[in-house]
């Protein structure tokens, strides 16, 4: 039997816990989710002392879109204080500092597979698999838990691709108990299209591109969500509801509103409600 509820606890970015390792480790682009370049490593000039953000409440307004969209999973708090018993990058050897902004990427990547084998484990239909998903839910736990040499060794991309052989039969099985034809837009490219009020209870939009699609008041209950990029889709007043593998940082990627049906697993993010 599956198990129906999850603790999304350490699978959840705890910013109070973590030494700011997404505003170094991590490079970013001028564009119009950043508004300067940033090289891997090097601190973003708004970061604090403290590891706080010095534009936090006004990140949308200075052109940094793309920092309230992120989500590390939890892993920031897991290399910080797991992986690195607490010791900040600040102040230590460069060689420390290096390691972990080398493991910190390795690490996000399995929080997030652990994100969607957590989420498996809670959708009744995927009980025939729930003993192969609790194994594979430990050994990738596991594999967040080695010593920083050999995380940054890891072959993730292996490892992912033994998950998503198993992800892939719990969709089927998931998207089986939808009546009628359900619809598979598995990587399509949905740029910008027109689907305003679609009927896509159970549809297959893994990968699928919808940058800037028109899903309002659509019908996307019970939809597979994962890897769907959502940037600036609008999902005014859509239901989602049942919706599954669908991440935080799709959600605030997205635009949306108080007629957003959502499902438990994500939050309503904050500028939905600025958008209104």
């Amino acid at each position: 039997m599956p198990d129906r509820t999850a603790d999304w606890t350490d699978l959840r970015a705890d910013c109070a816990r973590c030494f700011a390792l997404c505003c170094v480790a991590l490079p970013f682009a001028a564009s119009a989710d950043f508004a300067i370049d940033k090289q891997a490593g090097e601190p973003c000039p708004n970061l604090r002392q403290d590891h706080g953000c010095g534009i936090h409440a006004r990140l949308r307004d200075k052109g940094f879109n793309g920092c309230t969209v992120y989500d590390c999973f939890g892993a920031g708090q897991k290399v910080s204080q797991i992986t690195f018993g607490g010791q900040d990058w600040r102040g230590g050897s460069a060689e420390r500092a290096r390691r972990m902004f080398d493991v910190f990427p390795v690490v996000r990547q399995l929080h997030e597979l652990l994100w969607y084998l957590s989420e498996a484990l809670t959708l009744p239909a995927a009980g025939p698999l729930g003993d192969d998903l609790r194994r594979l839910l430990g050994a990738t736990e596991a594999l967040t838990r080695q010593p920083p040499e050999q995380l940054a060794e890891l072959d993730v991309a292996a490892h992912r691709q033994e998950v998503n052989a198993l992800l892939l039969k719990t969709s089927e099985l998931v998207r089986a108990g939808t009546r009628g034809r359900r619809k598979d837009r598995r990587g399509a490219d949905l740029m910008g299209a027109r689907l305003k009020g679609a009927d896509l209870r159970g549809a297959n939009l893994r990968g699928a591109c919808l940058i800037a699609a028109d899903l309002t008041r659509a019908d996307l209950r019970g939809a597979d969500m994962i890897g769907a990029d959502l940037r600036d889709t609008d999902l005014t007043d859509a239901d989602l509801t049942g919706a599954f593998f669908l991440t935080q940082p799709q959600v605030n990627a997205a635009r949306g509103g108080a007629g957003t049906r959502l499902p438990d697993s994500v939050t309503r993010p904050a500028h939905w409600t600025a958008q209104l």
